[in-house]
């Protein structure tokens, strides 16, 4: 998807040579930026956490049984 956005020149500008600096692009910046802004990391995050309780309140779990690696590749 693509947006379009106004940016003053001179912020820009200064943007442009801190992402030449940092061996980046302006608009790998603001990708990143509204990434998190969205929450999309925090969500990620918070979606392992929950699996993992999930995972240790369950109860399963696989008792005193050892397999093989060839009774775990059986088909």
């Amino acid at each position: 998807m693509n947006l379009t956005v106004s940016i003053d020149d001179d912020v820009l500008e200064h943007a442009r040579i801190r992402a030449i600096r940092e061996r980046t692009s302006v608009n790998a910046v603001v990708r990143e930026y509204l990434h998190a802004y969205a929450g999309i990391d925090r969500q990620r995050v918070e979606a392992c956490d929950s699996l993992l309780a999930l995972s240790q309140s369950s109860g399963s779990r696989r008792g005193g049984a050892v397999w093989t690696r060839s009774e775990l590749h059986e088909r």
